[in-house]
């Protein structure tokens, strides 16, 4: 079969979109960014890129499009973008960590940070977890992402650390009637003394044994024992306290569902394999209790209803969506750098992709007919 051969037109009309989706990328980068680049010193001598501009195109190619380091170097040249080598690439993309980590952060500080009315309340849902990012190599480093998006799945917040940084919901800030759904990892009188104290509510699973909790009239509550009584198909609620350091008595639920048999059977199954990670097996008390899911909440009844608890806390299973897409689709999950500085700033440029697509999405849905946001008007 002959090679389809392009005609110069076909070739100068894609190079003129491809300008306008440029500009048009453009318009969802935070104010200041090209000066940003100078005072990160990302750019700090004009030798090979000519501007900011020049800059941050030539390090999407090695990020968004997945391109090597010699790749990148070879079309920023062709494209008429940068003639640079792909050393050169390498040294400016380890330079330009502290600017890209800066592009981030702006990206995910969005204006849609709406209040998301539930249940009759006005409450802000945020979903938090975190998750792993490994280096190649049997002697290749691990690093963990805390992340927070709301109900849209658009990021909200996010922290970058080495491995040793546990997840803890101290990460993120919090607001008045924000409402953070957490897994079991932060369902601890800690966390959930944290977000109550700066105004927020928490709807956080808890770990099997649940010593922090109390009756209204001080005694410990029984977890299992209490969770027996929950027949398939029923939903109970229990009024408690979780009892933190310090002596603060934290006022809240705990709403609890029975599973079905099959959902037992997988739970409990993934239950023995984390257990056999560390070489343990799961007690006669942990088996039991993986019949049931169960949460502590601290939105009042009035808000939200038990069944309303338990089905807001589905959604915190979309964060695992999120995640994958930045492994699957935008390569976050395989680290191809082998030093701490350029593994973080391979780690926020991936984040800056992830963000501007999440940008470009919502623009074309909510800026409808043209797509973007309008920051200027010229006149003739």
């Amino acid at each position: 079969m002959a090679p389809a051969i392009c005609h110069p037109e076909e070739t100068a009309h894609a190079a003129e979109e491809f300008a306008e989706d440029w500009q048009v990328l453009l318009t969802h980068l935070p104010q200041g960014w090209e000066a940003q680049a100078r005072e990160k010193k990302a750019l700090q001598r004009a030798r090979s890129f000519e501007s900011a501009e020049a800059l941050l195109r030539t390090l999407l190619i090695h990020l968004a499009e997945g391109c090597s380091l010699r790749e990148t170097a070879v079309r920023a040249s062709e494209g008429g973008v940068a003639s640079v080598s792909d050393v050169a690439v390498f040294k400016r993309l380890r330079a330009s960590e502290e600017w890209l980590r800066w592009l981030a952060v702006k990206l995910a500080n969005h204006d849609n940070q709406v209040e998301i009315p539930d249940g009759g309340g006005r409450l802000r849902i945020r979903i938090v977890d975190a998750t792993v990012v490994r280096e190649p190599g049997s002697t290749g480093g691990n690093w963990r992402l805390h992340y927070a998006c709301l109900k849209t799945l658009q990021c909200d917040h996010f922290e970058l650390t080495d491995i040793h940084g546990g997840e803890s919901l101290s990460r993120f800030p919090i607001s008045v009637d924000d409402v953070i759904l957490a897994d079991r990892f932060c369902g601890n009188p800690k966390n959930v003394r944290y977000v109550v104290n700066h105004g927020g509510h928490v709807v956080v699973r808890l770990r099997a044994k649940g010593h922090c909790l109390r009756r209204p009239d001080g005694e410990p509550f029984e977890l299992l024992r209490s969770l027996r009584r929950v027949k398939s198909g029923d939903i109970r609620e229990w009024p408690v306290s979780m009892e933190a350091k310090g002596g603060q008595s934290i006022p809240g639920r705990l709403c609890a569902v029975k599973r079905s048999n099959i959902a037992t059977k997988l739970a409990q199954k993934k239950m023995r394999v984390d257990f056999g990670k560390d070489g343990r097996t799961p007690s006669k008390q942990n088996l039991p209790v993986a019949r049931y899911v169960f949460l502590f909440t601290t939105v009042p009844s009035s808000i939200l209803a038990a069944s309303e608890v338990l089905e807001l806390y589905r959604a915190r299973w979309q964060i695992e969506t999120c995640f994958k897409r930045l492994k699957s689709i935008l390569g976050f999950g395989h680290l191809p750098k082998h030093d701490p500085q350029s593994c973080r700033a391979w780690l926020y440029g991936k984040l800056v992709v992830a963000l501007l697509a999440e940008k470009l999405v919502d623009s074309a849905q909510r800026f409808s007919p043209w797509g973007y946001p309008i920051r200027s008007v010229a006149t003739e």
